[in-house]
């Protein structure tokens, strides 16, 4: 035998060998001869279906007030520091008060010396009033000038209107004595609210002035009610409302949901990098003191909820089907009858989709692939209520545990053999002897 003889002899074996592995591994991995569809399904469930929009909080106190000063002065001594808990009127800090001391004293002495002149006036005025009345009886009895009479009647009128000025020169050093006892008062800053100190603004020695603009020193804010401030964009606003329900949680614990409502929303937008965004308001009761102030928070509004529902995945909603015939109620490109109820009344579906849809005239028409008995997918109309990204709720169609489709269809190997396939013979290697 030849050499070359050999070599065919040893190529052909090779061929052969490599011919039954593959299809060894084909008969293996079902993609040889595959032609019954394998659907990737899942099982129609109940469960609580909720519908909500979402926007990017910050959480606030409700209440916050800036504690100034009203007079001008050294800051002797503050009395809390930041985090103190602190009831209202309670003195927070004291203001040099010499020059207010200084300026009420002054302000006293020249009040005592008006109330002085107007007893002296007084005393003036007594006694013009009793030579006015003796000038007049004398001017009765013709016992007197003319001008002796006119003289004294208007020594009675001098006196009387330099009591006027002295009352009313007292009037004016009473209010400026009120004003600077104030000014004084001022020396020491009460908390105008209950609440705790979130800053102090100020230090023990700084010399505050009050001329132009009131100093801050201190923020005073009441933790136990806080307010989340949602930004909503454009898009979603017009979904919000006063009273709309709603939850949220923190960055720092996004297990917990918070239950709240709408409490107003702001007319005035802001705009960020050309994005409108309307601001919402949200108010917690904190009694523990766990929410803090510039806390990032993820707000849900909710739109719908759905409790107890038939719930399917979104990627198993097919494309809508065709309108249902007025007659039948059922799609008019759909024979009568039920594939997917075997035995079922032929008119029996279409009539209880109608009933169906008049009951839930918002509801939206679509259409699953459901499993029957046989393995087989079929359409099925349904009615969709509430819908998310993720999920979807049938009000109509399905019941719990009905398989629908899903996913990709795959191939799966018939149970005849290759060769009864292959007109008798292996679709790969030299024919059988």
């Amino acid at each position: 035998m030849s050499v070359f003889g050999q070599r065919s002899r040893w190529v052909i074996a090779i061929i052969g060998v490599v011919a039954i592995g593959i299809t060894a591994w084909f008969t293996r991995t079902g993609l040889a001869n595959s032609s019954t569809p394998a659907y990737e399904t899942i099982a129609a469930s109940r469960g609580d279906l909720e519908v909500t929009i979402s926007a990017a909080g910050t959480l606030t106190p409700k209440e916050t007030v800036e504690v100034g000063a009203q007079v001008s002065g050294q800051l002797q001594e503050l009395f809390v520091e930041a985090g103190d808990e602190v009831e209202k009127g309670q003195l927070l800090a004291q203001i040099d008060a010499t020059i207010a001391e200084n300026t009420v004293e002054a302000q006293r002495a020249q009040l005592d010396a008006l109330q002085a002149s107007r007893r002296q006036q007084l005393a003036s005025l007594k006694l013009a009033r009793a030579d006015a009345e003796r000038a007049a009886m004398l001017w009765d009895a013709d016992a007197i000038a003319k001008a002796d009479y006119e003289a004294a009647q208007a020594e009675l009128e001098i006196a009387e209107g330099q009591l006027e000025s002295i009352n009313a020169q007292i009037a004016q050093q009473t209010s400026s004595l009120k004003a600077d006892e104030a000014n004084l008062e001022y020396t020491k800053i009460y908390a105008p609210i209950s609440g705790t100190v979130v800053s102090l603004d100020a230090s023990e020695g700084q010399t505050l002035n009050a001329n132009q603009t009131a100093p801050l020193i201190m923020t005073l804010a009441d933790l136990t009610v806080m307010t989340v401030e949602a930004d909503v964009s454009e898009a979603d606003v017009l979904r919000v409302h006063k009273g709309q329900e709603a939850w949220f949680t923190t960055l720092g614990d996004s297990e917990r949901e918070w239950e709240t409502s709408v409490r107003q929303i702001l007319p005035t937008p802001e705009v960020v990098n050309d994005v409108v965004l309307y601001k919402a308001l949200l108010d917690i009761a904190n009694p523990d003191g766990i929410l803090r102030s510039d806390m990032t928070a993820q707000v849900f509004f909710l739109l719908g909820r759905a409790d107890d529902a038939i719930i399917v995945p979104v990627a198993a909603l097919q494309s809508r089907p065709a309108r249902p015939d007025s007659a039948t109620g059922r799609p008019a490109n759909r024979p009568n009858g039920d594939a997917a109820t075997p035995g079922a009344r032929p008119n029996g579906r279409g009539d209880a989709l109608r009933a169906a849809r008049e009951q839930y005239p918002d509801a939206e028409m679509g259409m699953v692939l459901k499993l029957n008995e046989a393995g087989e997918a079929v359409p099925q109309p349904v009615l969709i209520g509430l819908q998310t990204r993720s999920s979807a709720e049938i009000l109509f169609g399905l019941s719990e545990g009905d398989e629908v489709v899903t996913g990709q269809v795959t191939l799966k190997p018939r149970q005849s053999s290759n060769r009864a396939q292959n007109g008798g013979r292996p679709p790969f290697g030299p024919p059988p002897a």
